[in-house]
């Protein structure tokens, strides 16, 4: 086949072309320039580019080696206004709102597959692979494109794919999903690959030192926007009492111990974000279990929306263990989730994702209830 590679920099995209090669197939190398680090809102405290491991100037750089070195032809697209449209401003609204987002998933949907689809079509590319860990298969008897959980369910990347359209499952190919890392790393060093030692990259690719509210301070600032910034207000317990003082709504997440400055007989956590009052509610870790939510912008993948309530086991958050749940579908594609036991720190602003064993059954958008 003739395949449209999408190629980051790091050692899995690098791989997951290397092995298409080997296997005889014509290959297109593609590098999505995401976000510019030198732009003056990713950088430390002395003005420098903080280092990312992830759609950097330098994984850019990358990819164009390891392209060359297989001998593919290869090219750039520049996204950065539709990142910034598509990934950036939502992430930082959404934490404005008191939410915690995860920009990978929309970033795998709207942008990355989105864009690549349509380029690998034009050169007449019959499919899209990327270096993802998960499976997609044809069901004739359904006439269906199905998504599974990688082989490694440690690496597992279903989570960040179930926003994914048919349309754009019937062109991705993820030649990685029945592979292990160190499989994965094997196939580099045989093809000499540059970065077949290179480290993994953890962070979001525009947060690369993880300090969030960091950013949408300097993002903000750099837009001339900062009174959008959240005031200081208050925290209060779950009986509404005062007993502490935040300093802007963007700093808190649900689940969060630490920072909060206060002195009580037992840990408190953040349980809630309420942005029209301006508060952050604590309590003890009990009172962060909830046996049910509501997720919107629900995209059903194994089938169409169900007519019948769903069992399936959900994740609210990458890192989560599966939970037995029922589904029951909404009106205007929101879902109703109900565990069987109650579950820790469910954070507005996450992605949730159904699964039936290895089958991605469908995910949505975590909402407040």
């Amino acid at each position: 086949m003739k395949i449209a590679v999408a190629m980051s920099g790091g050692v899995d995209s690098s791989s997951a072309a290397a092995l298409l090669k080997e296997q005889g197939h014509e290959l297109v190398g593609f590098t999505m320039q995401l976000w510019n680090q030198r732009r003056g809102i990713s950088v430390d405290e002395n003005g420098d580019p903080l280092p990312s491991r992830c759609c950097s100037l330098d994984d850019v750089y990358d990819a164009r080696r390891v392209a060359e070195s297989l001998g593919i032809p290869f090219y750039v697209l520049n996204l950065e206004q539709e990142f910034e449209k598509s990934v950036v401003e939502p992430f930082v609204q959404s934490y404005l709102s008191g939410e915690t987002p995860i920009p990978c998933v929309a970033c795998n949907s709207r942008l990355k597959f989105a864009s690549l689809d349509r380029m690998a079509m034009s050169l007449g590319c019959e499919k899209v692979a990327t270096g993802h860990y998960a499976r997609v298969e044809f069901d004739e008897k359904a006439n269906r494109y199905r998504l599974f959980r990688g082989k490694n369910h440690w690496k597992d990347q279903s989570y960040f794919l179930w926003e994914l359209t048919q349309e754009q499952l019937s062109h991705a190919y993820f030649p990685l999903g029945e592979m292990l890392k160190s499989e994965v790393r094997d196939i580099a060093r045989d093809a000499n690959l540059y970065v077949a030692e290179k480290q993994e990259s953890q962070e979001i690719c525009f947060v690369p030192d993880g300090n969030y509210s960091g950013f949408i301070d300097r993002y903000l600032e750099h837009e001339n926007r900062t009174e959008e910034l959240p005031k200081a207000g208050e925290i209060v317990n779950t009986k509404g009492e005062k007993i502490g003082e935040h300093t802007g709504i963007h700093r808190y997440t649900i689940g969060q111990r630490r920072g909060l400055g206060i002195a009580h007989e037992k840990p408190l956590y953040v349980v809630q974000i309420e942005r029209a009052k301006n508060q952050i509610i604590a309590g003890e870790k009990e009172e962060l279990s909830s046996s049910e939510f509501i997720a919107k912008g629900v995209n059903w993948v194994a089938f169409d929306e169900p007519d019948e309530p769903v069992r399936a086991w959900v994740k609210v958050r990458y890192r989560h263990e599966p939970a037995p749940a029922t589904i029951y579908a909404l009106p205007e594609n929101r879902a109703r989730i109900v565990f069987d036991e109650p579950q820790s720190a469910i954070t507005p602003g996450q992605a949730t994702i159904f699964y039936n064993g290895e089958e991605v059954v469908g995910g949505g958008w975590i909402v407040r209830s």
